[in-house]
């Protein structure tokens, strides 16, 4: 269904507002902010900014200290910055330690 079929719109998506969530949401997941990038023991795993009306977030696929395989994505509204703190949780409970 359309937004117009239920009478009303979504609220507007504030990047800095969500940028602020995200932070807070992936610090509450273990990881430590750095220069942009969240870290687990000293390992870059996700990285986000604000990009005009929109965030630019990457995540790694694979744990590496050397030089990271980068998937970028960007995200447009709420729901997609829920799913991709859903993402990066699931994606560190099925990294091990072993991985870092």
């Amino acid at each position: 269904m359309s937004d117009e079929a239920w009478g009303f719109a979504p609220p507007p998506f504030k990047p800095d507002d969500a940028l602020q969530r995200l932070k807070r949401d992936l610090r509450e997941a273990g990881l430590q902010e750095r220069e942009g990038r969240f870290e687990r023991k000293g390992v870059a795993l996700a990285r986000a900014a604000v990009d005009g009306d929109t965030l630019a977030v990457a995540v790694v696929k694979r744990p590496s200290r050397n030089s990271p395989d980068w998937q970028h994505k960007t995200l447009k509204s709420g729901a997609d910055v829920r799913d991709f703190v859903v993402d990066i949780k699931r994606r560190l409970a099925a990294w091990s330690d072993s991985d870092d």
